[in-house]
């Protein structure tokens, strides 16, 4: 059969073009709020998962990226073209309005608590209202592109809850914790995930608590949205292809060659040596044929183990390493490893990085033996239910009276949301959310800040602002 031929291309639709970037049916609900509505109030928070506490962060990045556009006739002839051919309703006139009156601006205001910040489950964390009582629509419109922020919070909280597990560790086996600590747990993550764009914001959200990370992407978006020169750091690694392609009998000439292009004084290099039998690689290659090079170097050599099950091969690396290459031991009684480390980047997620540093406690060695590196579950593996966040509704103006909005399903209590023209403060020494009825406030005593209003990003964060309110 002969494929059936186009007269001409499909157009391309815009990847700048806002409007597009929303649920199908927030479309259809410029028809549905009662007549006379003039203002709505939504509200941002985590509703409850696996962590007690969310450090909220990568709102800016959002906004700066995206909502700092400005609207243009071109733009909303396309979405009309669009979205009335997908089946939807059109609010024409309404985004018209955006163009002509608003000079293409959107007409929203966003408060927030200050990224980085640490903010126990159950509290607002951002707020979003309209500032032209033509278009209250427009707050649930952009729920979509603004709940997207649970992403970097959530990969951001993660990375903080496993930062204090390892504090721990460090605290109480390590003589100076705070040097090391920002380099124990090493972003492996972009080849893992979905996209370019959840790289770059995924991995700066995890350098918000740490400094190691592979992914480039996360140091262009803190360089442009997060004024940070160089967000994070890498040192020379190795990967089996550069090994193997030396060849199973020239496995040793592969690792010396690494020893002489990376092994400077002061210097680190990460060198994978499970591709063909660690223990043979550690206990042979490294702990006789090499060791007096890896020692005269002056750098320190990182033994990355890749296979079998992490807890138990980073004992066998770290035991094996201390036959070879000997051990201090440190003012708090702990054994380090002399002249090489390990770092463990198969299968690491919280639970592993427990176990192994619980086995190092038991066999006697400090936790700055051992780095972490963390891929897929620290960028990949979780979802919007991790921290079960919900953008809502919570109060409006309709016919010029306040009414509080809110939901309580009967069928699932933990789902009901919260009422009021909302906001954080800081009540007997702990956060809480205040509600008002009215919007006839100015937030006395507020935690939180507005950061954008009719199309201009008012506050902007460095990454070193954010980093320092963990």
């Amino acid at each position: 059969m002969t494929p059936t031929a186009r007269t001409a291309p499909l157009p391309h639709l815009s990847d700048e073009n806002l409007i597009l970037d929303t649920d199908s049916y927030k479309s259809s609900h410029f028809l549905q709020y009662p007549p006379g509505t003039t203002r709505l109030f939504s509200y941002l928070e985590s509703r409850g998962g696996r962590y007690p506490v969310t450090r909220f962060f990568g709102l800016q990045y959002l906004l700066d990226r995206y909502l700092t556009r400005r609207i243009t006739a071109e733009m909303v002839e396309e979405a009309r073209s669009l979205i009335e051919r997908h089946g939807e309703p059109f609010p024409y006139d309404g985004w018209m309005r955006v163009v002509n009156v608003h000079g293409g601006r959107l007409p929203l205001e966003v408060r927030a608590v200050p990224e980085g910040t640490l903010v126990p489950i159950h509290n607002v964390l951002m707020s979003v209202t309209n500032t032209d009582p033509e278009l209250p629509w427009l707050v649930g419109w952009f729920e979509t592109m603004l709940m997207r922020v649970w992403y970097p919070t959530t990969v951001c909280t993660q990375s903080w809850h496993i930062r204090q597990i390892i504090g721990k560790a460090l605290e109480e086996t390590c003589d100076d914790p705070a040097a090391e600590l920002p380099f124990k747990l090493h972003d492996f993550g972009s080849r893992g995930v979905s996209s370019r764009e959840s790289a770059g914001l995924g991995a700066l959200a995890h350098l918000v608590n740490f400094q190691g990370s592979d992914t480039l992407e996360a140091l262009r978006v803190a360089r442009n949205h997060y004024d940070a020169d160089i967000a994070g750091f890498s040192i020379p690694a190795a990967e089996h292809s550069t090994i193997t392609s030396w060849g199973k009998e020239h496995e040793v000439d592969a690792y010396r060659n690494l020893v002489a292009q990376f092994g400077k004084p002061g210097g680190l290099y990460s060198v994978v040596s499970d591709s063909y039998d660690l223990k043979y690689a550690i206990n042979t290659h490294w702990g006789e044929t090499l060791r007096q090079m890896v020692i005269d170097s002056g750098g320190t050599l990182v033994v990355r183990p890749d296979s079998g099950e992490p807890p138990a091969m980073v004992r066998l690396a770290v035991r094996a390493l201390a036959a070879k290459f000997g051990t201090t031991v440190n003012g708090k009684g702990y054994q380090v490893l002399s002249h090489v480390r390990v770092i463990q980047g198969d299968g690491i997620d919280e639970q592993t990085i427990t176990q192994i540093l619980q086995n190092l406690l038991i066999d006697g060695f400090s936790a700055e033996n051992v780095t972490f590196g963390m891929g897929g579950a620290l960028l990949q593996k979780v979802d919007r239910d991790t921290q079960r966040f919900a953008y809502k509704a919570s109060a409006g103006v309709i016919d010029g009276a306040y009414r509080g909005i809110y939901k309580d399903p009967v069928t699932d209590p933990g789902k009901r949301s919260k009422d009021g023209v909302l906001d954080l403060v800081m009540e007997n020494g702990r956060m809480t959310t205040r509600a008002y009825y009215t919007f006839d406030t100015d937030f006395p005593g507020s935690l939180m800040r507005t950061v954008y209003r009719d199309g201009e990003l008012l506050v902007r964060d460095s990454l070193e602002d954010v980093r320092g309110r963990g």
